[in-house]
């Protein structure tokens, strides 16, 4: 694959997952640009000393006005990866609206406030692009969702975005994909589950090299999918 000087957004890239992405971009020539929340993640973000690699403080990804105001500060976007999102697993009679809602704006209104505005920078160019989300595999395999049943809601939604929307922009050179997830191996969830088989989880690098492709213009012809990467899980 070949990014040299292509630029690309990624959400959530300063997570485990986005460590890895970013990482990934920058071995092929990508121009990386990361919005963050807060200064810590800044500061800690194994790439932010890279000359390639642009922070941008945003605290919110839902918020419309914000989201547009930075994307519109790029001429020449490629691609969108959005990684940004949030899990939440509760019985549904332990949950409430306000639970249902947040997974709903951390997750699927994020990801569609960040597609319109990247189809906007996309059409500035007149030369296509790239948007990749990143749904679960509940999403997929609802059933998996019990006991998280806002959080596969939300995935749920994040899949139907991406399909529909694949559509809607393919005659304008945009292919817009996503990926599924099972459990993925970062050290949060090997402390969360200290007994599970860690052999069986797709590794973030193994995720990134999926996404890195979608987002690639090497991919020329796949688009409107939601595609699974469970490792051995």
């Amino acid at each position: 694959m070949d990014y040299q000087d292509r630029h690309v957004i990624v959400t959530g890239g300063t997570g485990a997952l986005g460590t890895a992405v970013v990482g990934a971009l920058l071995k092929v020539g990508a121009v990386c640009h990361v919005p963050y929340r807060s200064e810590s993640e800044a500061k800690h973000f194994p790439h932010a000393d890279n000359g390639k690699v642009s922070l941008v403080p945003l605290r919110d990804l839902a918020e419309e006005a914000a989201v547009t105001a930075f994307y519109g500060g790029y001429n020449q976007l490629w691609a969108s990866i959005h990684l940004a999102g949030g899990f939440a697993q509760s019985p549904i009679t332990k949950s409430d609206k306000a639970l249902l809602l947040e997974q709903l704006t951390t997750n699927l209104l994020s990801a569609y406030v960040c597609s319109r505005a990247a189809i906007a920078a996309f059409a500035r160019t007149g030369t296509g692009g790239r948007i990749v989300n990143v749904a679960a595999r509940q999403a997929l395999e609802p059933r998996l969702g019990a006991n998280a049943t806002a959080y596969s809601a939300a995935k749920a939604g994040v899949a139907a975005l991406t399909i529909a929307l694949g559509q809607e922009v393919a005659k304008d050179g945009v292919l817009v994909n996503a990926v599924a997830p099972s459990i993925m191996d970062t050290p949060a969830n090997r402390e969360s589950m200290p007994k599970a088989d860690y052999d069986a989880w797709p590794k973030t690098e193994e995720v990134a090299a999926v996404i890195a492709f979608l987002a690639s213009p090497d991919n020329r012809v796949i688009r409107g999918t939601v595609v699974p990467v469970y490792g051995k899980a």
